[in-house]
């Protein structure tokens, strides 16, 4: 038989915001697609209507945009293998129920709910399978013509699977080797129901997978108890030569303690789980987002990647087109993977780093403007060379702001503990002294400036800490900041001379 194209599909549900799981789960997708020149399907599973929360679908797509996942095919996007929504593929769906009931493989239930609900009151653990079907109201126990009178007369009705008892199902799973499981165990799921004419997710992404040529179902560990099911279904349809493989991916873990990771957990240690900020149409609540938090998607998608999946080396620090080369799906951990969000902090600092100071430049403009400064005052040359001296100080370009605010804003205050530290009734001579040796500056360049003062101060025999130190909190304001020199070359020296008498003055 012709080896496949690879295609896989990330396929959520229009319930509310993309939980970071999702997103991992979808990256691997798109890094298994791209490594094996495949694609990635982009489906909406929407079958369950009482559950649609508005605006969730256009919160996925531009989370994705957002990452730099791309999608080849799907909702938005177009294909051969449409319509993409489940919503929009009610008769298919009838077509394969239809094929079920008639092959005998399935059969329709008419118990009500409060039936079912009396049921589980009398057998503990109850559950609709091979031992207690027959004791129910269904196609397989009532009469023909009492089954067509019901349907005839419009009654509501579900279709259930008949799973066979006592067989060992194997899930040849790519992370998890050989997973066995009886059939016992399993009930005769829901697969369709009457009262919206939708199927349940278990029959629409068998036979969506079926027809959109599904080649691996990468999806998280949530999923495996319903793996055996799916390999059932394939069977029953005859599709054994197209199934999907399957590979079930390790749980995102809590920070601390047991558990899978919840967005309460978020909401205590201060960290998002949801790609972008969440605003709930229902209840107004607003959920923190990565994308508003400051973190940049590069590092976001590193930080991902690396949950659960290694590289097969030491490296840390990854592009996506590194990640792409290096995914291997034997690389993933059977266990759950602990959700370190500081090391996602790191990530950031790290990307930081890396980024041209032009390019964080840009990002930090919002900010300045944030903070009442005019950003068409200063170069675009002149941001960057700030950027260039302070970003190695800061997780997040919002931070800038704190490292950086000196060369916007002369200092209105001086650190009280410097000015105790560093400040002495000499220091007001010093400086003076100090401002006549840079106006007989020309170069005021870093290197240049530099050399002369120093050699001043070793000149006087001045205490140089104590000189240095005076003359950054006159015009920073505080004992700290980058190289001095570097700042006074920037903000020039008209404005260092300013600093230096408004602090004599003012301290």
């Amino acid at each position: 038989m012709a080896e496949r194209k690879v295609r896989v599909r990330f396929a959520p549900s229009p319930t509310g915001p993309l939980h970071i799981g999702g997103v991992r789960t979808a990256l691997y997708n798109y890094l298994f697609a791209r490594q094996h020149k495949g694609d990635l399907v982009f489906r909406i599973e929407d079958t369950d209507s009482n559950r649609f929360v508005p605006g969730a679908e256009e919160y996925i797509i531009e989370s994705f945009r957002w990452l730099g996942i791309e999608f080849d095919e799907g909702v938005s996007f177009g294909g051969n293998y449409g319509p993409y929504r489940q919503s929009e593929r009610r008769d298919i769906y009838k077509r394969y129920v239809k094929e079920l009931l008639d092959s005998g493989k399935a059969y329709v239930a008419f118990d009500t709910p409060a039936e079912l609900e009396a049921k589980r009151k009398e057998i503990a653990n109850f559950q609709y399978d091979a031992s207690t079907r027959m004791g129910m109201r269904n196609s397989l126990v009532l009469p023909k013509e009492e089954v067509e009178r019901l349907l005839a007369e419009g009654v509501q009705y579900v279709v259930r699977f008949k799973v066979e008892s006592d067989e060992d199902v194997h899930v040849n799973d790519l992370i998890r080797g050989d997973v066995v499981i009886n059939s016992s165990i399993l009930d005769d799921k829901v697969l369709y129901k009457s009262a919206d004419e939708l199927p349940t997710y278990h029959l629409a992404n068998i036979v969506d997978d079926h027809l959109m040529e599904i080649t691996h179902v990468i999806r998280g560990e949530e999923w495996l108890p319903s793996a055996p099911l799916h390999v059932l279904l394939y069977r029953a349809f005859g599709w054994e030569d197209t199934m999907p493989q399957f590979a079930h991916l390790p749980l995102l873990l809590k920070p601390e303690g047991n558990g899978k990771l919840s967005k309460r957990d978020g909401d205590r240690l201060g960290f998002p789980v949801f790609p972008l900020e969440w605003h709930d149409p229902k209840t107004g609540e607003i959920s923190s987002g990565y994308r508003e938090a400051g973190y940049l998607p590069e590092a976001v998608v590193n930080f991902l990647a690396l949950l659960g999946w290694n590289p097969g080396n030491d490296q840390e620090l990854m592009s996506m087109d590194e990640l792409v080369q290096l995914f291997n799906l034997n690389h993933c951990s059977k266990a759950g993977a602990k959700f370190d969000y500081k090391k996602g902090i790191w990530f950031n600092h790290e990307y930081i780093l890396k980024k041209p100071d032009a390019e964080v430049a840009e990002l930090f403009k919002p900010v300045l403007l944030e903070h009442g400064i005019d950003v068409s005052a200063y170069s675009d040359e002149y941001l960057a060379r700030v950027v260039g001296l302070v970003k190695g100080r800061v997780n997040f370009v919002k931070e800038l702001w704190e490292q950086a605010r000196f060369f916007f804003v002369a200092p209105e205050t001086y650190a009280e503990k410097d000015v105790k530290k560093r400040w002495s009734e000499d220091t007001p001579r010093i400086m003076f002294e100090l401002m006549d040796v840079l106006r007989g500056i020309d170069d005021f360049s870093s290197k240049h400036s530099e050399e002369i003062v120093i050699g001043w101060i070793t000149e006087k025999g001045y205490h140089l800490g104590n000189v240095m130190n005076a003359f950054r909190l006159a015009v920073v304001g505080e004992c700290k900041g980058p190289h001095m020199f570097d700042i006074t070359e920037l903000i020039g020296k008209e404005e260092t001379l300013a600093r230096i008498d408004k602090a004599v003055r003012t301290i």
